[in-house]
């Protein structure tokens, strides 16, 4: 049995529910995992902290140890307004410490307080579980070919489509979804 789904752009979807046989030709299969990976694209943005959430600063500092405004900006991938507006707030709960740097006075080095230790942690901690929770019905071996798998996609297409990343995502979108093959 099948179910008819409204897909985000308008157009009703198939989704079964069911294993693909030899009774599935290559576009079906191709078309059937385009569509699951959106939509776990689309649950995985929703579950996780954005590019430039509070968490993931905290997060990243955590990690990081200390780090200038810039690479911490370059590491989320956002605008550096973003992260500034982003870094005043932590800084304004007093999260994060900002200090100019001491080997380049152009730059800002930024860090945890403990307070933001405390709940970098906390963050830190949630957020493996989550991940732990996220792949549950997965066995190892099944989580190693998952991996292997996205690990093989991820190097292709990012060697197939890099231009296209130097774009905007709206640009990125736009152009992905104008292939014929989409």
């Amino acid at each position: 049995m099948e179910d008819k789904l409204q897909g985000e752009h308008g157009y009703e979807q198939n989704r079964l529910n069911i294993p693909c046989t030899a009774d599935c030709d290559e576009a079906d299969i191709n078309n059937r995992l385009v569509m699951n990976l959106r939509d776990l694209g689309h649950m995985l943005r929703f579950m996780l902290e954005g590019k430039g959430s509070q968490k993931r600063i905290l997060i990243i500092l955590y990690e990081s140890g200390q780090m200038t405004q810039r690479e911490l900006t370059e590491q989320l991938g956002i605008q550096p307004g973003s992260a500034s507006e982003v870094i005043r707030k932590l800084e304004n709960v007093g999260l994060i410490r900002r200090t100019p740097s001491g080997t380049d006075r152009r730059t800002t080095d930024i860090q945890l307080t403990p307070a933001g230790q405390i709940q970098a942690e906390e963050a830190s901690r949630q957020r493996k579980l989550l991940h732990q929770e996220l792949f549950s019905c997965l066995s190892a071996d099944q989580k190693a070919t998952l991996l292997a798998l996205a690990e093989k996609l991820d190097e292709d297409w990012d060697s197939r489509y890099r231009e296209n990343r130097k774009s905007s995502d709206r640009d990125i979108h736009n152009s992905l979804e104008n292939r014929t093959w989409l």
